[in-house]
């Protein structure tokens, strides 16, 4: 089973947006999915709210229990879960710590901007601290053509670690997706958004190892 955290101690990332769209894309490749938000303000298990499908299975952690995740969300795989996404606060915060501590491999999602480039050192330094296996992954991307201001960025995050193929653009179908409790694969299964959402679930599948016991 793989336990990927979704974390950046910084909000308006897109880390709810993309958790949501990458546990839809699991589970159409063949994944038994269950994601779990850690964020007070609860946008990931709203998500799971609104959608008419069974799965993936959508919980909120409660905070009193934080301290009981890693072990928890572990032992998922004894009940025939291959995949757990866990979603975090834009907040250095206990219950962020406690998914990285559960998480077999982390996702840093990352807009290319000069206030989010400063931002990430501190989640980055945590990781690190942890001896967490990390990427990132470059979000909410101009979609209009070649940016250099995000090609700047790729080049810059390649030199401190992973990056993330393919990057992520801004596009409308992912907010869309979002507000008709889908993923971008179910809302417009034949659009560039899922093409680039598939793509990424590929390349993490592909990376991220396994939990180990």
């Amino acid at each position: 089973m793989k336990i990927i955290t979704l974390t950046t101690q910084k909000g308006g990332t897109g880390k709810t947006t993309l958790a949501t769209s990458l546990a839809v894309a699991a589970m159409e490749a063949g994944e038994t999915v269950a994601a779990f938000d850690l964020d007070p303000q609860g946008s990931l298990a709203r998500w799971g709210e609104l959608r008419t499908a069974e799965t993936p299975i959508v919980e909120t952690f409660p905070a009193k229990n934080v301290a009981q995740l890693p072990d928890m969300v572990r032992g998922l795989a004894n009940k025939g879960f291959s995949l757990v996404i866990i979603d975090t606060p834009g907040a250095d915060n206990t219950a962020t710590h406690k998914a990285m501590e559960a998480a077999s491999w982390c996702l840093v999602p990352i807009r290319p901007t000069r206030l989010d480039a400063m931002a990430v050192q501190q989640t980055v330094r945590a990781l690190m601290r942890g001896d967490k296996p990390f990427a990132f992954v470059l979000n909410q991307c101009p979609s209009s053509g070649r940016s250099s201001r995000a090609a700047d960025m790729a080049a810059g995050l390649s030199a401190l670690g992973f990056l993330a193929e393919p990057p992520i653009c801004s596009r409308t179908d992912y907010q869309d997706a979002f507000a008709a409790g889908q993923g971008v694969t179910e809302f417009a299964p034949k659009g560039r958004a899922a093409e680039e959402v598939r793509a990424l679930w590929a390349w993490i599948n592909r990376q991220a190892p396994e939990v180990t016991q």
